[in-house]
């Protein structure tokens, strides 16, 4: 069964895992993937990507290194896109036809289980801000201030999810995938490509 308490229990334990213990995760089939498999996945290529963007403010790095961080930015961001496709996909299936006459819904599972993962890391580096002892009071002060903001957003979202879904299975709401039709990655698509291969 779909939850979204589930998605976000395994967004905080696998956003403190990965930061104690870095791995790579192993290339998977995603056909045979569950929902929370994916989402899984999904949230890896959001904290990946986190990580690579914190790189790439960094004042002291050669303009190399920039370029070498932006084009990872680029493969994780398609990556991350690609798996919020995947999850709505799964769950089209699992919800079997839908209702044509109920109200479409204008975002998606998917992208909902995106925000979530945002917030799951923005949970976790505003609590180690909240708590950093080289810190201000006042720094650690607001920040916890922040931290409550951003559970109850995310305990909103959580709940907003989870009615969607009830909704969706009763026929009181629809969905469709909507395709993020990316262009920067494709060679076909993005001039600066296409022009270079001529």
């Amino acid at each position: 069964m779909f939850s979204a308490l589930d998605i976000a229990h395994m967004q905080d334990a696998t956003t403190t895992e990965w930061h104690l213990h870095p791995f790579p995760l192993p290339d998977t089939d995603l056909a045979e993937l569950g929902t929370l498999a994916l989402a899984t996945l999904q949230h890896r290529a959001n904290f990946d990507l986190w990580h690579e963007e914190d790189a790439a403010r960094s004042p002291d790095a050669p303009d190399s290194d920039i370029a070498h961080v932006k084009h990872e930015i680029d493969r994780l961001n398609q990556r991350r896109n690609d798996l919020v496709e995947k999850i709505d996909q799964a769950l089209l299936e699992q919800a079997g036809p839908q209702n044509e006459g109920a109200p479409l819904h204008s975002e998606t599972p998917g992208l909902i289980v995106d925000r979530l993962s945002i917030l799951a890391l923005k949970i976790y580096h505003t609590a180690e801000e909240a708590h950093r002892a080289s810190a201000t009071e006042q720094h650690r002060s607001r920040n916890l201030e922040r931290l409550r903001i951003l559970e109850q957003q995310r305990d909103d979202l959580a709940a907003c999810l989870d009615q969607l879904w009830r909704q969706i299975l009763r026929g009181e709401r629809r969905f469709r995938l909507y395709r993020q039709m990316k262009m920067y990655n494709d060679p076909d698509l993005n001039p600066v490509l296409y022009s270079r291969a001529r």
